[in-house]
């Protein structure tokens, strides 16, 4: 509504906190579905409990059920109709379960019709909708099992399905993608030329694994680059609005490709204002209105740029930052010790003397890294 300028909460007093996807009606900005639980494959990776929606910017929630479904991977919403939507369940991450693949509404979220199921192993990680044709969606299916001893990313399961009549049928596109068991896929088309689309595509052999392109709607497609790090954490790629020669890859770092995906430069590198930017890229919004201004997503929360990556702006304006865990002293007033999701370790004043209130500022970094568990010496606060 103002670019970032202030924010406000309106999910705290739900149930759950943790998200895979958030998206807003094309038709109607208003209406916004929510996917729950963490799409990501990690030990900590929180779990949801299904999908709400909103018809009013957020200010009230309706519960729509598919919770056994644990992790959304990606919600899409048909162009016109708002009750029309597709849900992309990654399903439980630690056990098999039928309660995974795509999902659709034509009611709003009042029922839900399962349209894409692979195996009770294999999930919606990405989807797509053509934006010349609602009816044509394409699903990139994720076969994964988390154990507490290891984690098993990838199989027989793993693929990417288009339907072309809105998921009453399904087909695997296979032609000039990797043969074998195939890992995490992320994936985008191109809003300017519906025909294009680029695909990450995470592979047991590195010679086959890396960024794919089709230019025909996913009838073949080719391997134009190796890039595609640490596949299992990201895979995330975004194709320009209005350019779809301009490929973003997201991972550790950004990059951009203005060949399609063939050559890609990385963006975001020096420190540009406040801290500059975090490493760890989940997502990325481009304007459609202005391919310059973007908004970068990651670990160390929302970076905003108006020239096309060159140069990003932190918007350290509302609090998002994650506490694995806490714990506070014996002090009076005391000190709250906690460690963040790869942002180091803090500890902070539980009160203050000043009007506006505890500030960033009062806050004090003693430890690097993934920060973690904390326990401050109740005898004694200097330990």
């Amino acid at each position: 509504m103002n670019r970032g300028q202030t924010w406000k909460n309106v999910f705290d007093t739900m149930a759950v906190s943790t998200f895979g996807d958030v998206a807003l009606a094309p038709s109607n900005p208003e209406i916004i579905y929510a996917g729950t639980g963490e799409q990501q494959n990690r030990q900590s990776t929180s779990y949801g409990n299904g999908i709400y929606r909103s018809d009013d910017s957020g200010e009230t929630w309706r519960h729509l059920g598919l919770e056994e479904t644990r992790h959304i991977g990606r919600i899409v919403i048909h162009p016109v109709d708002p009750d029309i939507a597709y849900v992309g369940a990654l399903g439980n991450l630690w056990s098999g379960s039928e309660s995974r693949g795509v999902y659709k509404t034509t009611n709003g979220g009042l029922t839900w019709e399962n349209v894409l199921f692979v195996n009770e192993y294999t999930g919606v990680v990405d989807m797509v909708m053509d934006p010349d044709n609602p009816n044509t969606l394409y699903a990139a299916m994720y076969q994964r099992l988390r154990r507490a001893w290891g984690f098993n990313g990838g199989g027989p399961g793993s693929g990417i399905y288009k339907t072309t009549d809105g998921g009453s049928t399904w087909n695997e596109l296979q032609a000039g993608l990797p043969e074998g068991d195939k890992g995490r896929i992320g994936l985008a088309i191109s809003a300017s030329n519906s025909r294009v689309l680029n695909a990450l595509v995470e592979h047991a052999d590195p010679n086959l694994q890396g960024t794919y392109r089709s230019e025909n709607g996913g009838m073949t497609w080719e391997r134009v680059n190796s890039l595609d790090s640490r596949p299992m954490y990201y895979s995330h790629i975004f194709i320009d609005p209005n350019d779809e020669d301009r490929v973003y890859s997201l991972a550790t770092q950004s990059n951009v490709s203005r060949d399609g995906g063939r050559t890609f430069t990385q963006i975001a590198v020096a420190p540009t204002y406040d801290v500059g930017i975090h490493a760890d890229h989940h997502t990325l919004w481009i304007d459609p209105s202005d391919s310059e201004h973007l908004y970068l997503a990651g670990d160390a929360g929302l970076h905003e740029s108006y020239d096309g990556g060159v140069s990003f702006r932190k918007m350290n304006n509302f609090p998002i930052a994650q506490f694995y865990a806490i714990d506070v002293d014996m002090r009076d007033p005391y000190w709250v010790y906690g460690g963040l999701q790869d942002n180091h370790s803090f500890m902070g004043p539980s009160e203050t003397r000043r009007w506006i209130g505890i500030v960033n500022d009062d806050w004090k970094q003693n430890g690097f890294g993934d920060g973690m568990y904390w326990q401050a010496d109740p005898r004694d606060a200097r330990y």
